[in-house]
């Protein structure tokens, strides 16, 4: 996972946007592209919808870079609530279009899912560095509480901590509202 982007770096790849410069969009696609298409894979569960959204935001954020307020959060942040956005957007029309739409309960379950999971995501994704890796150590690489501080040169107790903390951090994934109003700044449509 790329680190956290320092809100100076935000301002700069803002301006360097706003300036209309390529290569900063192609930055910005190198460190963010993956993040974008998980979230979007995640919630629409179909890899071509998910790289239409990634190719969707990408192209938001080339023809808006001034939508983006460093005060109100991060790149990361900003990108991920446009993903988040753009893909209940795309289950919704997805369920719209079909012929016998079926149970609008189940539409509202599986969109219900979809936001918890990239709400986790994009915890995972803004938490601090040191408990993102603690939690990366234990949960991806299963490694238990011991062997995940003695990776971070940590002690136990330091690591337990930061595990009862990023698991704290996710467990309000599910406990938000879903369908919240968007951050200010954040809300114009795709």
């Amino acid at each position: 996972m790329a680190e956290n982007a320092p809100p100076r770096w935000d301002r700069r790849m803002q301006q360097r946007l706003s300036r209309g410069e390529a290569a900063a969009l192609g930055e910005m696609y190198d460190r963010f592209a993956a993040l974008v298409h998980s979230q979007a894979n995640r919630m629409l569960d179909d890899e071509d919808a998910a790289g239409a959204v990634t190719r969707e935001v990408f192209g938001h954020v080339w023809e808006n870079p001034d939508l983006y307020d460093p005060k109100l959060g991060s790149m990361r942040a900003w990108l991920a609530f446009l993903t988040h956005r753009e893909s209940v957007r795309r289950l919704r029309d997805a369920a719209d279009a079909a012929e016998d739409p079926g149970d609008p309960d189940a539409l509202d379950e599986r969109v219900r899912r979809a936001t918890a999971a990239a709400r986790a995501d994009y915890i995972v994704a803004s938490m601090p560095a040191p408990l993102r890796a603690a939690l990366e150590l234990a949960y991806v690489q299963r490694r238990d509480y011991r062997q995940t501080a003695a990776d971070l040169g940590v002690t136990e107790d330091e690591a337990r901590r930061r595990l009862r903390l990023g698991l704290q951090l996710l467990s309000t994934a599910r406990t938000r509202p879903v369908e919240g109003a968007p951050p200010p700044g954040y809300g114009r449509a795709l």
